[in-house]
């Protein structure tokens, strides 16, 4: 590899730009259809990456190779790309996550098929399309019985391969979704990893049900703005925690019907007085140490805690008397499986959900994108333009 300032090189041999369980699904096929191109030309994209572990300092804007269409695959146009700590995480270097370096990060991506690669059926150039960043081998058990992120290769865009912080990106057809033209690329690049993240938690792994009541900490996030409008969906009543007055006002925006400032509030003295001191159905987590304590003391009897984030620590204790007398159950929870991908978006596209998008920058302004992600500044999402 040639890496120069500001131009990054890549030399022929193992992809960079995909890696997957099962290398034969992905193979090159120079006789796909809609490549307008020689496929002897080192083709050349824009990109955003980082080719050593660091602050946002480290990211650059530079060349990378364009994806080459394979069989089974699609080739995106890029439109919008929507951040997630992931990315911070990726960036500064996560342990057992061995990167080939340069990395293009990015899990949420819309935009517009250009190429689409032999056995690929019902797509066309030109659909319109959100991506499910989760990817799988198809094969195992675990795929087998639909239970798509247990699968032992599985891995995510932006994370363990390259993402869509770039002009294009390639990606398995099974993992796009078709969206309407009135739902705008940035809105739809909101979506994909929060809504399948929280519509897991909230439905499929806690299993909410009309009338419970649950808790979402961590209630400025992308994932927790999802499930605070997932919990109301499903009819159920929700308190968010945040931090800070602003942040409180947005949650009760979102429908919300208690919001509470963590920063002021005695969490558990106020979620037993906002259930008649029974304690709360479901919680759903995201922020880890800093409220793992206070958030098995909100559980009423019987309660499900869903963890599937760990924003402020993973390292908790853990009284397991209080767990057995209240006959308690402490759930992990990752990404989702396809279907459940789908019929989330499906609300999504139908407007039924509404992603939160706070800002929206050009992608030549990554790292800025990364300084407020991290500083804690955004609600809900923060999305790049392509």
């Amino acid at each position: 590899m040639d890496v120069r300032p500001g131009v990054l090189r890549w030399t022929p041999g193992r992809s960079t730009l995909f890696r997957f369980a099962n290398p034969g699904v992905l193979a090159p096929n120079p006789g796909s259809r809609l490549i307008k191109r020689n496929m002897n030309e080192k083709q050349q994209m824009r990109a955003a990456f980082f080719r050593t572990h660091g602050g946002p300092e480290v990211l650059e804007i530079g060349e990378a190779p364009e994806p080459v269409v394979a069989a089974g695959t699609a080739v995106v146009g890029v439109r919008a790309v929507a951040l997630n700590h992931l990315d911070l995480w990726v960036r500064r270097g996560l342990p057992g996550l061995d990167l080939e370096l340069p990395h293009i990060g990015g899990s949420d991506i819309s935009g517009v098929i250009e190429e689409i690669g032999p056995a690929v059926e019902g797509w066309a150039v030109g659909d319109r399309v959100v991506v499910n960043p989760g990817l799988s081998c198809g094969c195992c058990s675990y795929c087998a019985a639909g239970e798509e992120s247990l699968c032992r290769s599985f891995q995510i865009l932006g994370e363990h391969v390259a993402g869509g912080t770039a002009d294009r990106v390639r990606v398995p057809s099974g993992n796009l979704f078709r969206i309407p033209d009135s739902l705008d690329f940035v809105t739809a690049a909101a979506a994909p990893l929060v809504y399948q993240t929280a519509w897991r938690a909230v439905s499929s792994r806690a299993r909410l049900t009309d009338g419970e009541t649950i808790l979402v900490t961590g209630g400025s996030g992308g994932v927790s703005t999802a499930a605070i409008q997932i919990g109301k969906h499903l009819g159920a009543r929700v308190i968010a925690v945040t931090s800070g007055p602003e942040n409180v006002r947005r949650c009760e925006e979102l429908g919300s019907d208690v919001a509470l400032d963590r920063l002021k509030t005695d969490l558990v003295a106020e979620i037993r007085e906002h259930t008649d001191g029974s304690g709360v159905d479901v919680i759903v987590d995201s922020v880890g140490e800093a409220l793992w304590n206070e958030c098995m003391r909100c559980l009423g009897t019987g309660g499900r805690l869903v963890t599937y984030g760990a924003t402020t620590g993973a390292r908790v204790g853990l009284d397991i008397r209080h767990v057995f007398w209240k006959q308690l159950q402490v759930i992990g929870s990752t990404m989702s499986s396809r279907s459940e991908f789908d019929e989330v978006m499906r609300l999504v596209a139908e407007g039924r959900l509404r992603p939160v998008v706070d800002l929206v920058l050009p992608l030549d302004r990554i790292r800025q994108a990364h300084e407020k992600l991290e500083a804690g500044e955004v609600f809900g999402k923060l999305v790049l333009e392509v």
